[in-house]
């Protein structure tokens, strides 16, 4: 892939998936501030409707696959296997000594986002 081109995929990525990030903190801020949740179950949520979210779309318009959905699927859901109980668990240790939980979600959608995107270009989406 020619230059122009990774930077255009990495472009689309970034717009969806920011997008994505909307879902997410918005979801998260419904399960926090209205229903009073703890920080990871509403977490937890937040980050699942974010990735089919960003799995569908990005599939769709950022890597043009046609090619083996459930093939796919089982992919980012490795990744998830090992991404959402670090997360989590790191989420849950960082608000519990005092971080803020606006903080933790920002750092971990950020991480979740160079990750997941490299993961997907160079694993789920290499063909």
């Amino acid at each position: 892939m020619e230059k122009k081109q990774n930077l255009l995929q990495t472009l689309k990525y970034v717009l969806i998936a920011a997008s994505a990030g909307i879902i997410q903190a918005a979801s998260f801020s419904l399960f926090e501030e209205v229903l009073h949740m703890p920080y990871w179950p509403s977490y937890l949520i937040a980050l699942v409707l974010s990735v089919l979210w960003n799995f569908t779309f990005n599939r769709k318009y950022t890597f043009h696959s046609t090619s083996n959905l459930p093939k796919a699927m089982m992919l980012v859901f490795l990744f998830y296997l090992v991404f959402t109980p670090l997360s989590t668990w790191a989420g849950d240790l960082l608000t519990k000594a005092g971080w803020n939980d606006y903080l933790v979600l920002a750092v971990t959608m950020i991480v979740n986002l160079v990750t997941e995107f490299l993961y997907q270009k160079h694993i789920v989406f290499k063909d």
